[in-house]
């Protein structure tokens, strides 16, 4: 094999659904615990190209790559399957992980040969896995992750007497850094040639049920291949002495926070105003070149203005997932887990809870889905239910475009921080605290359940790869635009008909007398006691389908009456919004649930209407109530919004 850093041969291409009888593919599944090294393993394989999808019957994401072998080109489909630590199905992760091993998965063929990704790090641990997986007596590579992590820190494993103990290859590497990944295509290509064959293990596979007994096997293993655990990374000892600080680890958290949402605002500004300038630019352009016709109307008035009022906020949002990645990868945000385990004791919630609430900020669809990792069933209801009130990635188009038009950028805590990041701030912490204080309604009644012991591991302390953060940035930008050119640009498309109808003397009607305007009209009655009026109306029945669909509404009513190219959506806004409604708008897509997708995500994980129907009622009465309460409190004088001048 020539040399392979895991770039050269690995461009996937759209995989072919599983089901697929005729030209079946070359199936291998990875698999492997939580934090071994996986999904960057998976990524390294087949680089940008990937499908996510849920298995069949299930929440559980599956994701599905083709890696095309170096030699021969050959195309193997790869299918990345949920971290477990054994395959006795306690959780949805577990069961689904079983079912596609022993090829009981509908839809999903057996796997033609497996990838067993160990810490070896931590493989005095890890090695239990391989038992019941060596056990299903298919083509395996037992690759052990981390070799730099190992070798920098003393430790050693004799991998050619670790593959005759367990009668399968073994490949020492670092998916990180691509170190020793042609071993892995070299072992596919084997694979899908047929020319790699079982060799009986030296040491017996134990009695799978028998967890004693798996461990002492493991134990066995790793001594009969001279196996070294290296010694403790000091960096890491020294960084939690610190960040795991009772007080000090907790006034770091919030400080980490603060920095990130104040270099949402600085960091992002130059890059939002040279895509806005793009935006308005080629809107005009369009304008002047294209004749006027219903055609032109609908691109320009509606869709160039709708959907560009919502592209012009994704730099803010890949900021925010820049740094997310960053905390994930470099192992601060485990730590951040058993800080807030310890706030979280209190208001019924385990420490378990807190990763699909943290993923929660960026989508509450994935992070119910993430919830299956919760063994009582009680908690991971709980969990569901208030994942919705955390500020996810579409809030927050909303919220930068309200606090942009409404908060003064002036200093709040010197020149470090500042008051539109402080609003924003507050805005997620709003957010968190709705959130903990329903679970703490929700387990002190209906869902009351018996405090269970928090377990998590600790990975060491490591710098986040450019390329891993890349690949989360470029997934995440493929997933708002793929929203704003579906769901959104369809609410503009029809939101542009319901502005042009009924048409007089043939002529599109003012925007008051058309169909979205008696929509509006009809709603205002209702939000008028909240300081919206019926222009917000609309906006707020758009944002049914999905929350930051607002912000495109707005923008196509405002470009209509042809204030956004001259003031700016802020300034027009402005005018139409007193200090109350603005921060009572806030306030409203803070804690209404206002997107479908996650109604019907909480239907298919409970399996009927009765909860989401609850939830959904009890956000928007929360919203309502909390819009209500602040715009009259603004309006009274008791709290005063300073505003742009």
């Amino acid at each position: 094999m020539s040399d392979c850093h895991g770039c050269a041969g690995c461009a996937a291409a759209e995989a072919p659904p599983l089901s697929e009888k005729s030209a079946r593919p070359h199936v291998v599944a990875i698999i492997g615990p939580p934090n071994s090294g996986k999904s960057t393993l998976f990524n390294r394989l087949t680089g940008l190209r990937q499908k996510v999808a849920n298995f069949p019957g299930v929440t559980v994401e599956q994701r599905v790559g083709k890696a095309r072998m170096p030699h021969h080109h050959q195309e193997v489909v790869l299918v990345d399957l949920p971290g477990v630590y054994s395959l006795n199905p306690r959780s949805e992760d577990e069961q689904v992980t079983r079912d596609v091993l022993a090829g009981a998965m509908p839809g999903i063929p057996k796997p033609d040969a497996l990838l067993l990704i160990l810490d070896c790090t931590n493989l005095g641990r890890h090695l239990v896995l391989a038992a019941p997986i060596l056990s299903l007596k298919l083509p395996t590579l037992v690759i052990l992750n981390m070799a730099d992590d190992l070798k920098s820190r003393g430790g050693h494993v004799d991998t050619a007497e670790l593959a005759s103990e367990l009668g399968s290859p073994v490949a020492l590497i670092s998916a990180s850094k691509g170190q020793g990944v042609e071993k892995v295509f070299q072992f596919m290509e084997g694979t899908s040639a047929g020319t790699t064959s079982l060799a009986p293990p030296r040491v017996e596979l134990p009695v799978l049920q028998d967890i004693p007994r798996c461990r002492q096997w493991a134990h066995d293993v790793g001594t009969g291949a001279a196996y070294r655990a290296p010694a403790p990374p000091v960096w890491t000892r020294r960084l939690d002495s610190v960040f795991l600080h009772p007080i000090g680890g907790l006034l770091i958290f919030v400080l980490i926070i603060a920095g990130v949402f104040q270099t949402i605002f600085s960091g992002a500004r130059p890059l939002m105003d040279g895509l806005q300038a793009m935006i308005q630019t080629s809107g005009q352009w369009l304008e002047h070149v294209m004749p006027p016709s219903i055609f032109r109307s609908l691109l320009v008035d509606g869709i160039w203005s709708g959907v560009g009022a919502v592209i012009v906020f994704l730099p803010q949002i890949l900021l925010l997932f820049l740094f997310i990645g960053i905390l994930e990868d470099s192992g601060y945000l485990a730590r951040g887990a058993l800080i807030a385990d310890r706030t979280m004791a209190k208001f019924g919630l385990q420490g378990k809870s807190f990763i699909p609430l943290i993923s929660a900020y960026a989508c509450a669809v994935p992070a119910i889905m993430a919830t299956r990792t919760i063994e009582n069933k009680r908690d991971r209801l709980a969990t569901i239910l208030i994942a919705p009130l955390m500020t996810c990635s579409a809030r927050l188009p909303v919220y930068l475009l309200i606090i942009g038009a409404f908060v003064a950028d002036r200093p709040l805590l010197g020149h470090f921080f500042g008051m539109q990041a402080g609003a924003l701030l507050g805005l997620y912490v709003l957010g968190f605290v709705a959130a903990v204080a329903t679970a703490r309604l929700l387990k002190s009644s209906i869902l009351k359940t018996e405090r269970v012991p928090f377990v998590l591991e600790m990975p060491p302390y490591r710098w986040p790869t450019l390329r891993s953060l890349s690949l989360r940035l470029i997934d995440r930008s493929k997933v708002f635009l793929r929203r704003a050119g579906t769901v959104i640009l369809l609410v503009i498309v029809v939101l542009w008909v319901l502005e042009n109808l009924p048409v007089k003397n043939g002529q599109p009607p003012e925007i008051a007398d058309s169909f979205a305007g008696m929509i509006g009209h009809a709603v205002e009655p209702v939000i008028k006691p909240l300081g919206f009026n019926w222009k917000i109306g609309i906006g707020l029945v758009s944002s049914i389908a999905a929350r930051e669909t607002i912000v495109g509404t707005l923008g196509t009513i405002y470009h209509k009456e042809g204030t956004s190219e001259s003031e700016g959506l802020r300034n027009a806004l402005k005018s139409d919004l007193t200090p109350g409604g603005a921060v009572a708008l806030l306030i409203f897509f803070a804690f209404a649930m206002q997107c479908m997708s996650t109604v019907a995500v909480v239907r298919r994980e409970t399996g009927g209407w009765k909860w989401p129907a609850m939830q959904f009622a009890y956000m928007t009465l929360l919203a309502y109530l909390g819009a209500l309460i602040t715009n009259e409190v603004v309006r009274s004088g008791v709290f005063t919004l300073t505003a742009h001048r």
